[in-house]
């Protein structure tokens, strides 16, 4: 039996998540979540979609990323 690394919960049914050479162990999708979603750096949301990569800066979507000043950046939908 492993243990969530983000609620400590220890849980038969825990998963690994392999990232960048680390290996994350959770107990639920929302942990995990909590854990690996990165953060738009504009409105501060996690971004849990797609989001957008604009000069190394993540956005939760084009909107955000025009607000910090990125230029030329749209959804695609």
């Amino acid at each position: 039996m492993a243990t969530c690394e983000v609620c400590g919960n220890s849980y038969g049914m825990t998963f690994e998540v392999h990232a960048q050479g680390a290996v994350h162990v959770f107990d639920c999708f929302s942990c995990a979540i909590h854990r690996m979603a990165p953060i738009c750096e504009h409105c501060r949301v996690q971004i849990i979609g797609q989001g957008v990569e604009a000069d190394g800066h993540w956005y939760c979507g084009a909107h955000c990323a025009r607000a910090e000043g990125k230029a030329g950046i749209v959804d695609k939908v």
